[in-house]
Order: C-alpha cells, then structure tokens, then sequence
C-alpha cells in the first residue's frame, strides 16, 4: 500500500524505518495516584503486528494514545520513525493510523460518507481518495453497504468501516485499541485477515487486546498487567518455554468443589473451562495433583498451555 506521496518521506524516516517503526524505552506515565504505565519497553518494525494483551486497566490504552502523540510521558523515551510522537510533524502525523476504542465514526453519516469526511481531514486529493476508497471498501467488503448510515452497521461492520478511515493516509504505523472488542467471532476472524494482509504490505502494527487466544495471532507480544510488561516474545517460544505443567480435571463434583486444589503447595492457578477444571501446576506438584484428584474420581488429563495459563502464572508470581 505505497504511492508517490510515502515516497516524499524524509531519508531519517526510511532510515529509522528499516530498523524499527516504533521504539519506546522506559515509558511510564501517572495519573494522579494512578501508575498507568511503569518502565514500558518494546520496538515494533514494519511489517510486524505486536500485542499488547491484558485485562482492562493494564495500561494499554495509555500505552497506545503515547504512541499516537495524543499524551505525554513522565519518564522515558519513545520514538516513531525516529521522531518524537508530541513533535506535531504533519508528515509524522500522516504516518501514524489511530483506531480509538470508543466509537469514533459519525452516526448519521453513511460509510461513503464518512470515508470522504477523512479523507478531507487528510487533506487527501480527489483522484487518491477515489483510489484508496475502492481499494479500503473492497479489502473491508463494505463496498455494497456504502450507502448504509454508520449507526445501523452490525459490529464488526462499524469496526472495519473505522479501520479503513484510519487508513485513508497509508500509515506506516497503525495503532488499534481493541478492535474486536465486542464484535463476533466471524467479524473477528475478518478483522484479523485484513491486519495479516496490511503487515504483508510493511505496515507496523500495534493491537491491544484483552483476548488472550488473541495473542497467539501476532508476531510478538507483550502481556501486561498494572502498567507492567509482564513477559514479551515470540507467541510461540513464549508457549515452548513454559515450565509448568497444566491439567484439566473433569467429572462428577470437579466444579464448584475445586477449593482443596488451592491448597495443595505448587497448584499456580485454577480455573473454570466448561464442565472441567483447569490447573497451572509446578512441576512436581502436579504429581500431588493427580493424587488427589485420583482419590476424588475425578479425571486428570494433561493439556498445552495457552496464554492465559502464562498470564495467570505470570501474575500470581509477579
């Protein structure tokens, strides 16, 4: 997704862009009593999606409204395509795509019509909104619905429509907060397709979420919990390199009696998956597992890891 206009960027930009789109070094950022970020660190390049994967109130957003120029920091340093993102560059502005949480359409507006209300906030020429317009509707399937009004669009619909405004200026960095946070599962199924085809195109894409099967889509990942990056990597090794075991305990009395797990020393974390119980143990102590759920005719399976076990054992011992 490249035109005449990106190549007019500035050599520092290319320069910084081979390296890394997106650096932040010890980012942290109070408001009043609250510590929303503490020491975030991370580097995105282009053509890479990274994650940041928490429940709400891990500091995502903030996280995400730093990177967009929207806020300050207290501390740290961050850089997008080697500049400031408060520096209020307009050609650093029409580098950076930012999806808000919130809904940030106009209602009353149709899709046509709010893909051209961007567009004249880009300042965008007609000839380039009259391509960019045919490719977002077609890469979005909204290309039949552009008469339709933004308020009567399903979820997903809305989500994508907001995608494609974002992408009217062909970012070299996209910023989006949670966008399939209330869509379903087959709009999120498409949300993610059309994010894997903008990375094929060498954009930089940085998506919270509060999914955790989420985080096993993107490159790499940061989960985040109170303003701290509790682990990052490679979604992948990440899972390769836990060093718990995990069961899942399933039959007659296995849920709402699952209280003597907790006490047993090494049993991390237990939760409730269905009809079966889920146990993040140390190794060794999933031994004492199996016992005693052996002595209560329940049934013990070994399972994977996913990320949520990884964050709940990164939690409990953080």
């Amino acid at each position: 997704m490249t035109d005449a206009r990106d190549s007019t960027a500035t050599n520092s930009m290319a320069q910084a862009s081979e390296a890394s789109v997106l650096v932040a070094d010890g980012l942290s950022r109070r408001f009043g009593d609250v510590m929303a970020l503490s020491a975030l660190s991370l580097r995105v390049a282009a053509g890479e999606i990274y994650g940041l994967v928490g429940p709400d109130g891990a500091g995502k957003t903030t996280a995400l409204r730093i990177f967009a120029g929207m806020i300050g920091i207290d501390a740290g340093h961050v850089t997008v395509l080697g500049r400031a993102p408060m520096s209020r560059d307009p050609e650093l502005r029409a580098a950076v795509g930012y999806m808000p949480q919130q809904y940030s359409l106009y209602g009353d507006l149709t899709v046509d019509e709010n893909l051209s209300f961007f567009s004249r906030m880009f300042c965008l020429p007609r000839d380039l909104f009259a391509e960019r317009r045919e490719r977002l509707l077609g890469l979005t399937r909204l290309a039949r619905f552009g008469g339709r009004r933004a308020d009567q669009l399903s979820g997903g619909m809305y989500k994508k429509l907001a995608l494609a405004c974002s992408l009217l200026p062909r970012p070299r960095l996209l910023l989006l907060d949670e966008p399939t946070n209330g869509v379903d599962p087959v709009s999120r199924r498409e949300l993610w397709t059309l994010l894997f085809e903008l990375a094929d195109d060498g954009i930089a894409i940085v998506v919270s979420t509060p999914y955790m099967d989420e985080a096993a889509r993107c490159h790499r990942v940061g989960l985040m919990q109170e303003g701290q990056v509790l682990l990052e990597g490679v979604p992948g090794e990440l899972l390769a390199a836990f060093e718990h075991a995990v069961l899942e305990l399933s039959g007659q009395g296995a849920i709402g009696a699952e209280a003597w797990l907790h006490d047993i020393p090494g049993v991390i974390a237990v939760s409730v998956v269905g009809a079966r119980l889920r146990v993040v143990a140390r190794v060794g102590a999933d031994d004492h597992v199996r016992r005693s759920a052996d002595a209560r005719g329940l049934t013990v399976e070994p399972s994977r890891p996913d990320f949520e076990d990884l964050f709940l054992a990164q939690t409990v011992q953080a």
